[in-house]
């Protein structure tokens, strides 16, 4: 069983190791080559995974919730050029969060949680979620949700591959001052595919 993640400071410690992400099954980021085939996203909805692809390899591949039938992830072709770490959350101008409050970086009942990744801007975008039972279901209004763990993987794996790494005291300081909201740009975008 998935645990919540509940305490972003106790992540740090079980999400790195040597410098790179590592994940519970034991896979870590290879460095980054010139020579490297290009890396891009794959979100096949029937299989309801997320999968990191470096040319016609599968790097890894993560669970997520799916939009609903009423409120669909959309399919297509789509480009990755901003993270941002620390999100505050605005609720939507929808029905269904007319009775929501706006929450801050780093609050508890911030949907978001750590990060998002924007796959089709300004509305969609790949983020963790406290609801981890319902990865694998239909579940978000359009976005993909992750296991807040997962979603800080794929974000860093994203920065390191799109020509913005940062060092371990970026990232620490990205855990421990969750109130600080950063947005990163990347120079080398990350092609994303949405596929049935």
């Amino acid at each position: 069983m998935r645990h919540a993640f509940a305490a972003p400071l106790a992540a740090a410690s079980l999400l790195l190791v040597s410098g790179q992400p590592t994940s519970s099954r034991g896979w870590t980021a290879p460095e980054p080559g010139l020579d490297d085939p290009p890396i891009h996203v794959v979100a096949d909805l029937s299989a309801r995974r997320l999968s990191i692809y470096q040319g016609n390899t599968e790097v890894e591949s993560y669970p997520v919730a799916i939009g609903t039938g009423s409120k669909p992830t959309p399919r297509g072709n789509y480009t990755i050029r901003k993270i941002v770490w620390n999100p505050a959350w605005i609720p939507p101008d929808a029905d269904w969060a007319k009775d929501k409050k706006p929450q801050p970086p780093g609050a508890k009942e911030n949907p978001m949680k750590l990060v998002k990744i924007f796959f089709k801007e300004p509305d969609y975008y790949i983020h963790g979620t406290s609801a981890v039972e319902t990865l694998g279901e239909e579940a978000s209004h359009g976005c993909l949700r992750m296991d807040p763990d997962d979603a800080y993987r794929v974000a860093r794996y994203l920065m390191e591959h799109g020509g913005e790494p940062r060092d371990e005291s970026w990232f620490w300081r990205v855990l421990h001052f969750r109130s600080e909201t950063r947005t990163v740009y990347l120079s080398n975008p990350i092609a994303m595919a949405v596929t049935d």
